[in-house]
């Protein structure tokens, strides 16, 4: 059995935050009902190319973003719009213990699908709010997207190189870690509901959640009082942490601390950097960074790529190869721990990055693929009938 396989989650989200969440969910066993409108369905479904293709090699309307959201789900087509959709919809909440929802604040109540509303239909009823600047606060009422996040929330002022503009994260960091936030928060409100009976309203935001990823460059520049600069692939707290050229590629250099970069500097020919004050401890080598990066960079030039890896990995350095997308998913860490799986779809089959979890005990299946449009709306047929 799975780990959630009792719960029953409503999911009225869309594009990749509360989608990202309820995936989560549905890995882990939970009925998952996700909630389309009947002409076009999600909009990510329109997101591509790529898209999946058939057995045949014919491309189909299943787009890949969609697809990587969507694992697990039942698609239920209802027209909340009209009085009919909000009663099914009422309807159906009676038997769901969670609700996800990332419309814009109140926008849902012109529908009575509100917290309030549905809160007094079902009392123990967990519902969470995505938005993008949560529920209070003047910005409440702007829509909030990942791109615009990233730079309000200040990650973009420490991405890039540092003499480069600003970048955001390769990946919709926003959306997944507010993702993740909300499947950890449904998961501790449904503990609250299991020894209370008491369910809640969840609110979170891209903003809240983007400035509590800022960890430790956020610490800094609370304890320090100094803005955070951006150090490209470099690390603010820890030197060497960065990417330096050999003399046929990239590399990644991680010391974690000075035992390592003792080693590091044998392997780079250099042992007295380690027995220079300048650099013999940490805080040294971040004081004089601009000093030993220059030289460690002319020592790694030296050496191809694989000398590098092969060296680090002898003496027990963190450090390795700067993969593609294609390289990664390749690796044969990633083959031996099943992280791509093939899922049958009606279009035949399709693969996805796994979920990273392993429970020992209600192991992670993966026999449902996202679905296609109005896939499951017997659901609502089943409803009527009881």
């Amino acid at each position: 059995m799975s780990a959630l396989s009792h719960l029953r989650v409503l999911d009225l989200s869309r594009v990749l935050a509360g989608p990202w969440a309820t995936q989560q969910l549905a890995d882990m066993g939970a009925e998952v009902i996700k909630i389309e409108k009947p002409d076009g369905g999600d909009d990510t479904r329109g997101w591509g190319p790529p898209f999946l293709k058939d057995s045949k090699g014919n491309p189909t309307r299943e787009a890949a973003y969609y697809l990587c959201t969507n694992r697990g789900k039942k698609s239920v087509c209802v027209d909340m719009a009209t009085p009919q959709g909000q009663e099914i919809l009422r309807e159906l909440v009676k038997s769901c213990d969670v609700v996800v929802e990332n419309f814009k604040v109140g926008g849902l109540a012109k529908y009575g699908l509100d917290y309030p509303t549905l809160s007094a239909i079902k009392p123990d009823l967990v519902y969470c709010s995505i938005t993008g600047f949560g529920q209070n606060g003047p910005r409440a009422d702007q829509g909030g997207y990942d791109f615009m996040i990233q730079g309000l929330g200040g990650l973009m002022s420490i991405t890039g190189e540092t003499a480069g503009e600003p970048m955001k994260v390769g990946v919709a960091v926003a959306d997944l870690f507010t993702g993740l936030y909300a499947t950890v928060a449904i998961l501790a409100a449904l503990a609250h509901r299991d020894r209370t009976g008491v369910g809640q309203h969840i609110d979170l935001s891209l903003f809240d959640c983007q400035l509590a990823m800022l960890a430790n460059v956020a610490s800094n520049y609370l304890v320090g009082n100094v803005q955070p600069p951006r150090f490209g692939n470099a690390h603010a707290n820890i030197v060497p942490y960065q990417a330096f050229e050999t003399s046929d590629g990239h590399v990644l250099v991680a010391v974690g601390n000075d035992a390592q970069f003792g080693r590091f500097s044998e392997l780079c020919g250099y042992s007295e950097w380690a027995q220079d004050e300048r650099f013999a401890t940490n805080k040294g080598r971040v004081i004089n960074r601009e000093i030993l990066i220059p030289q460690i960079q002319a020592a790694v030039k030296l050496h191809p790529r694989q000398y590098w890896i092969d060296g680090m990995e002898w003496l027990g350095i963190p450090g390795g190869p700067i993969n593609t997308i294609a390289e990664a998913l390749a690796e044969p860490q990633a083959v031996a721990r099943g992280m791509v799986v093939d899922i049958p779809h009606p279009a035949g089959s399709v693969k996805m990055v796994a979920n990273p979890i392993h429970f020992s005990q209600t192991p992670i299946r993966y026999e449902n693929a996202p679905p296609t449009l109005g896939q499951h709306n017997e659901v609502i047929d089943k409803l009527s009938v009881e």
